[in-house]
């Protein structure tokens, strides 16, 4: 069974699935189309498959060029019947992973997909996981279910973890570039996996388990959150003291050795980042270990949207208002620089706590002009991006988009609330946040 696999992967005879078509999954599905294997898309939202047969694409930065490409090849096809799972060789997991209410792992999309998977399995194939998840969860919960189907792991499939290392529009990294982490069942499902990510990415970094992938995935988000809110505990403190703490970063970071830059923001945003690190302190209590270090960086980053309406409140105080009856227009509701990705974004957090205060809340982004149904937000479906101007009562900057760094903020009399660091001139109406 695996020379067979091998030998597929060789002559590029291989057809991979992919499960999943966002920011992980379709990067992922067109890079194999485009290193000459047949892929096949596979995603529940009727809409994706549509748009991708057209030629179109739903992501800001896959241009609509490359998804033409691909169509042409005849390598890339798309499609929301899930009984083609058994014309594929491989097939990569690639469906959302996020927190309920208790912020407790929500295994729904990944036990769903695997429920989809199963009854249409054959055996030879590999399955690989690549949503961010708790170590453990691609033994304990995906091939149970995969197993369902009456073959078995090892036997008759292979199974193995892959964390996604996406950083969508980053002009430095893209999904070819960035060393793959894999870990697999066993020797075996090692090796075959390493062996088709080979294909498409500079090297493969293979690990011994499934769970070391796992933890691997962890650990760097951990990394950013614990940091992250490192800097924003700072940048409390030194404003308390009239010490601006972008300054103080910026004469850091100038430093060779033994320093690396964060910076601070109105809450952490991004399916990652404000997410991952509940998934190892669920995980840790299980083992009955409290990974208090953790939990305080989450309460540190999670309370910064309050710490910036403070400061909204602060700001709108000088000019002799009050919070509520103003009308605030939000800069950015990306939750980064130049995306249009607004998953757990700060922006929204923002806006529901100056709604909740009495505010008139719009927002202005130059990459989304209205906003899409969400999980947690549905009461902002259908709102409008806005234009910039001096009918507001406050401008308050929560995503640092390359355009707005180009505005002269001089030509606006109003209080302007930056939590990004995007003026760098000293104007009398301008608050730090």
């Amino acid at each position: 069974m695996k020379n067979e696999f091998l030998s597929k992967i060789e002559k590029k005879e291989l057809v991979v699935g992919v499960v999943g078509l966002g920011y992980v999954g379709l990067p992922l599905l067109l890079c194999f189309a485009e290193k000459g294997f047949k892929g096949i898309g596979f995603d529940v939202d009727a809409n994706k498959p549509k748009m991708l047969s057209e030629g179109r694409s739903y992501i800001k930065h896959i241009s609509n060029e490359r998804i033409s490409n691909a169509v042409k090849s005849g390598l890339f096809t798309n499609t929301t019947n899930f009984s083609k799972i058994k014309e594929c060789d491989a097939i990569l997991i690639a469906v959302p992973t996020p927190l309920n209410k208790n912020r407790e792992p929500e295994m729904e999309y990944i036990v769903s997909t695997c429920e989809s998977l199963y009854p249409h399995l054959r055996k030879g194939q590999l399955i690989v996981l690549e949503s961010t998840t708790y170590p453990g969860t691609t033994v304990e919960v995906m091939i149970p279910i995969l197993e369902k189907s009456g073959l078995k792991v090892e036997k008759d499939f292979y199974a193995a973890f892959s964390p996604e290392r996406e950083d969508p529009n980053n002009p430095s990294f893209r999904t070819e570039t960035i060393p793959k982490v894999v870990g697999g069942t066993s020797p075996d499902s090692s090796e075959v996996a390493n062996k088709l990510y080979s294909q498409i990415v500079v090297r493969t970094v293979p690990v011994s388990s499934t769970q070391v992938a796992e933890a691997t995935k962890l650990m760097e988000n951990i990394f950013r959150s614990v940091n992250i809110a490192l800097v924003n505990e700072l940048k409390v403190a030194f404003m308390k003291m009239g010490i601006d703490v972008w300054e103080v970063i910026d004469a850091a970071k100038t430093k060779p050795f033994g320093y690396m830059a964060f910076y601070p923001g109105p809450g952490l945003g991004g399916h990652c980042i404000p997410i991952d690190p509940f998934y190892l302190t669920w995980k840790a209590r299980e083992f009955g270990v409290n990974t208090r270090f953790i939990e305080l960086a989450g309460e540190i980053n999670t309370a910064m949207p309050d710490f910036v309406v403070s400061r909204v409140m602060d700001a709108l105080n000088e000019s002799g208002k009050s919070l509520k009856g103003s009308k605030v227009l939000v800069l950015g509701l990306a939750y980064k620089a130049n995306v249009d990705d607004y998953r757990e974004s700060p922006s929204f957090h923002l806006m529901e706590k100056l709604e909740a205060k009495g505010a008139t809340v719009e927002f202005n982004d130059p990459y989304i002009p209205t906003i899409q149904p969400t999980r947690e937000h549905a009461h902002f479906t259908g709102k409008k991006s806005v234009a910039i101007s001096n009918e507001y009562d406050l401008l308050l900057i929560s995503t640092n988009h390359d355009e707005y760094y180009k505005i002269d903020f001089s030509q606006f009399t109003i209080p302007i609330v930056d939590s990004r660091n995007v003026i760098k001139q000293p104007l009398p109406n301008l608050f730090k946040a």
